[in-house]
């Protein structure tokens, strides 16, 4: 009877385990960013992360395990990917000690408190260095025996991301196969996912299929703008019709999966973008392609749909990128991908979702003087935020509202932040040789309201952040959420009745 009973709590634990991980992924596509730092001017860490919280971004993709952001992302629960480089991918496939170090040094040492939730090893290794493709799944396996030593292989994902280039023909894409040279590693490969549950990671750029397409496919099929009737897109074997090249392409890596007889593996996509502006011989990076292109992608991934031959399968997409990385090499549109300037301020208007936009500027964002600044660099960042800054100091002055508390770290504050909110928007730093901070914290306090905060009367913005992430569940998602929620209700009020009946028959009775 006890071992019954033991078998009986041991199999409700596992359905417990089972129905909360049912619970906690029951949600439809998110919208996140990459994060790259090849940037003269990259913020401090604690404005990295101000400026994803202004926003409310939930979903980010770092290159690297970078020490000081995933220090900044703890208690943010702020979704992340970490990077292994192509340069550790080598030194990990071939040494199994080395994915365990890596796995404690950049995982281990953050979580919970920062949420990682999968490590991409490599970028477009296959495309990039094929010479490292035979140890990149050897890398994959290191590291997932290393997330199940440390108990987090349900936590953390490990998957890699991949070129389209691996596609050599992606349309029509009931046709699309990878490149058969990589055949034995995409079958190793994608058992792997398939046996860890992970996702196959793709970046997708409709600016490159378009711009190398050699006129064949239309722009605005590139910007999923609505084609009229003789211009829609069929794919000539299965009649989907196909509304954006961004759709055919993530339809290309489902057929290309399909084709080495694997299914059910999700397909993310870990970049995806448009550069807003190039040189004379791209004439299709443009502000206002780029504001269209992350505008429509946004819109498209928040119906929560996948692509034609996939409709139940809602796609997640990170934009390529948070900043404009200037140290990059290439072309200047490889330098312009960026939604944001390093200050902060929108390159373009995006509409995150039906409610808002992201505009110039955030009423969540504020500049103030840093805790324990030189109180000599303070005063000359104030002089100058009143003189030649072209703050509006008024408020500080004696007898005004923010006067007190009468010290320079206050009025410092309120000057820098009055200077930031009317300058950021074309280039305007926080920084004040070193002794400025941005916090997404309203420093306005009684009758002193600074300069963007919701509660100021006029001049500043009040326009709330919006949801870079998945708007609110489609009514099926929330059914089904809701349906699991009742049965682990029941579950857990089982579970513990069981155990409290085992407990009680398992009781020495007293003499």
């Amino acid at each position: 009877m006890i071992l019954d009973v033991m078998n009986l709590k041991k199999c409700l634990t596992n359905v417990f385990l089972l129905t909360l991980a049912m619970l906690t992924t029951a949600s439809g596509g998110f919208v996140g960013v990459n994060i790259g730092t090849d940037v003269s001017d990259l913020p401090a860490a604690s404005n990295v992360v101000a400026i994803l919280k202004a926003h409310q971004i939930t979903h980010i993709r770092l290159y690297d395990a970078d020490t000081h952001l995933l220090q900044a992302l703890s208690n943010t629960s702020i979704e992340v990917i970490v990077g292994v480089t192509n340069e550790e991918v080598l030194r990990i496939g071939e040494s199994p000690s080395a994915a365990a170090a890596w796995i404690n040094k950049n995982v281990l040492a953050y979580v919970p408190s920062t949420n990682i939730t999968a490590i991409a090893v490599g970028s477009e290794v296959l495309s990039t260095i094929p010479n490292v493709a035979p140890v990149l799944v050897p890398a994959m396996n290191s590291l997932h025996k290393a997330l199940v030593a440390a108990n987090l292989n349900f936590r953390v994902k490990v998957s890699t991301p991949h070129s389209m280039d691996i596609i050599p023909k992606p349309f029509p894409p009931s046709t699309a196969t990878f490149n058969s040279s990589w055949n034995s590693t995409m079958v190793q490969l994608l058992q792997f996912l398939k046996n860890t549950n992970s996702s196959f990671m793709l970046n997708a750029y409709p600016y490159y299929g378009y711009t190398k397409g050699d006129g064949i496919f239309p722009i605005e099929y590139a910007l999923f703008k609505p084609l009229p009737s003789v211009k829609q897109i069929v794919d000539p074997n299965t009649l989907f019709h196909y509304n954006s090249m961004f759709d055919a392409m993530v339809d290309a890596a489902y057929y290309s999966i399909d084709a080495l007889d694997f299914s059910d593996i999700p397909v993310v996509v870990t970049e995806t973008g448009w550069p807003s502006l190039g040189g004379s011989n791209e004439p299709d990076a443009t502000v206002g392609n780029a504001e269209t292109y992350n505008n429509n992608l946004i819109r498209r991934v928040l119906n929560d749909s996948g692509p034609p031959s996939q409709v139940n399968m809602p796609i997640s997409a990170y934009i390529y990128e948070l900043f404009n990385e200037d140290k990059r090499n290439g072309p200047i549109s490889e330098k312009n991908w960026g939604i944001f300037y390093a200050n902060g301020s929108a390159i373009y208007p995006l509409s995150l979702s039906t409610s808002g936009q992201i505009n110039g500027t955030s009423a969540s964002v504020f500049c103030v003087a840093k805790d324990g600044a030189d109180s000599d660099k303070l005063q000359a960042g104030l002089n100058y935020a009143c003189g030649q800054g072209g703050a509006n100091c008024a408020a500080i002055q004696q007898g005004q509202p923010c006067y007190l508390p009468n010290n320079v770290k206050s009025h410092a504050s309120f000057a820098f932040n009055d200077y930031y909110q009317k300058t950021h928007s074309t280039g305007g730093t926080c920084d004040f040789d070193g002794t400025a901070t941005i916090t997404t914290r309203d420093p306005s306090y009684g009758s002193c309201i600074y300069t963007g905060s919701s509660n100021s009367s006029g001049g500043g913005m009040s326009l709330a952040p919006t949801a870079l992430g998945p708007s609110s569940p489609s009514k099926a998602s929330l059914n089904m959420q809701m349906c699991s929620l009742q049965y682990l209700i029941s579950v857990v009020g089982a579970f513990l009745a069981l155990v409290v009946a085992s407990n009680g028959n398992n009781t020495v009775p007293q003499k």
